[in-house]
């Protein structure tokens, strides 16, 4: 098979002018569409050149690529449009390019100036692009570079959209063309190979969808696809004929879409249920962990709980020891303040006694010293008196007993204090009145009379 596709492309070489052979990148044996009947939509400023709509083939077939206006890569460059040729037993597409001419396009009448030969909307003059106004949509009011010519359309205007093979176009090369191909060529510039890849992204853009009419015929600036630049197809350039390839593609693709769908509805469902199985799953190890985070939460508070009780009772029974010994030793404080106090008071009531008692001993051994001092006095005073009184004494009588009785009370001691009259008597002129004044002066003699007269005081 690979052989037979080589010996092919070799015969679609061959067929094809030389001046394609640069310009090749895909083959495919189908005709592409007739080109859409669409109007140019406005340039957008001074500087736009417009580049011509086309139908390139992807995955699904063909899709419309919308004509547009774009910046070239520098001033004096023009654009040579794209084309499809046959080779035999297959299609070729041939890329445009940016030159200083216009070069061959397959003979193709894309319009608005590409009339199947060279380019009749414009020139470069001094740097600036002129516009001819009788092919293009340009504001007059704001560009100022215009003039009138008519195109001289050199191709049937057939809308066919191809060169070469059962009903395309026969138009070869002129000779201005073949020098055009041999020149500097620069590529599309980004925004174009944007414009063409936005394009094959858009569904509505699929030959296989619009048969020919697409909605998105040209556009004022590539890659906008919506707003007032936006241009639709009046209508297609022929009637459209799917081919047997195309329908058994779409067959195959409708049963690919089913059998796609089929497997992404048994994906889905596999998804869905292990999506469950893995949210049971889940839903188990967090009730386990949960339950096992309980468990140990809750063993982590019992023993927090245990610890704080232990601690408790530890700091309590501490709290209780230190209250026994505090009180223990307030209360041994107490007892011993208590007792040094009791002693205190007991040494000061002794030392307060016994000096009471060494004073009323030294008071009471003075008064007896000063009793006997003064009853020593009126002994002393009475000899005294009687040794100076002496003589009188025979005038007394002799034989008194009863007086030397009365006498008697001399050893009773309380009677010490009136012998102390004795010396106020003395102060008597007459010493013998105050002898027969005063009893008491025998005293002293009494002591001795109980010798003379013990007998009697029987």
């Amino acid at each position: 098979m690979r052989t037979i596709r080589l010996m092919l492309l070799g015969l679609l070489v061959l067929a094809i002018p030389a001046i394609a052979f640069a310009q090749f990148a895909v083959s495919i044996t189908m005709a592409p569409p007739a080109l859409p009947v669409y109007e140019q939509p406005m340039a957008p400023a001074d500087g736009y050149l417009w580049t011509p709509g086309y139908w390139a083939n992807g995955d699904e077939g063909y899709f419309w690529v919308p004509g547009t206006w774009v910046t070239p890569p520098e001033a004096g460059l023009l654009w040579t449009p794209g084309y499809w040729g046959w080779g035999g037993d297959a299609f070729a597409w041939n890329g445009g390019y940016w030159g200083t001419q216009i070069g061959f396009y397959g003979g193709v009448n894309y319009g608005f100036g590409y009339g199947g030969v060279g380019y009749g909307g414009g020139y470069w003059n001094n740097g600036a692009f002129f516009y001819n106004t009788t092919v293009n949509n340009v504001n007059v009011t704001n560009i100022h570079n215009v003039y009138n010519k008519t195109v001289i359309n050199v191709t049937t205007v057939n809308h066919v959209s191809y060169n070469g093979g059962t009903g395309g176009i026969t138009a070869r090369p002129t000779a201005e063309e073949e020098t055009a191909s041999h020149q500097q060529h620069t590529p599309a510039t980004a925004m174009q190979t944007e414009h063409v890849k936005t394009a094959s992204t858009n569904h509505a853009l699929l030959a296989s969808v619009n048969h020919g009419q697409p909605t998105i015929a040209a556009t004022s600036k590539p890659g906008e696809f919506t707003g007032k630049g936006v241009v639709a197809a009046k209508k297609a350039g022929a009637p459209y004929k799917a081919a047997a390839t195309e329908n058994k593609a779409a067959a195959t693709r409708s049963n690919e879409n089913k059998a796609t769908a089929n497997k992404a509805a048994e994906n889905k469902a596999a998804e869905n249920k292990a999506t469950e199985n893995k949210a049971a799953a889940t839903r188990s190890n967090e009730n386990k962990a949960t339950a096992n985070k309980a468990a140990e939460n809750k063993a982590a508070e019992n023993k927090a709980t245990e610890n704080k009780a232990a601690a408790t009772r530890s700091n309590e029974n501490k709290a209780t020891a230190n209250k026994a010994a505090e009180n223990k030793a307030a209360e041994n404080k107490a007892t011993e303040n208590k007792a040094a106090a009791t002693r205190s008071n007991e040494n000061k009531a002794t030392a307060n006694k016994e000096a009471s008692e060494n004073k009323e001993t030294a008071s009471k051994a003075a008064a007896t010293r000063t009793n006997e001092d003064k009853a020593a006095k009126p002994t002393a005073a009475h000899a005294s008196t009687k040794s100076n009184k002496k003589p009188a004494a025979h005038a007394q009588p002799a034989p008194r007993p009863a007086t030397a009785a009365h006498a008697e009370p001399a050893p009773h001691q309380p009677a010490a204090p009136r012998a102390e009259a004795a010396p106020r008597a003395q102060s008597a002129p007459h010493a013998e009145t105050a002898a027969h004044a005063q009893a008491p002066p025998p005293r002293p003699a009494a002591k001795e009379a109980p010798k003379t007269e013990e007998h009697p005081r029987q």
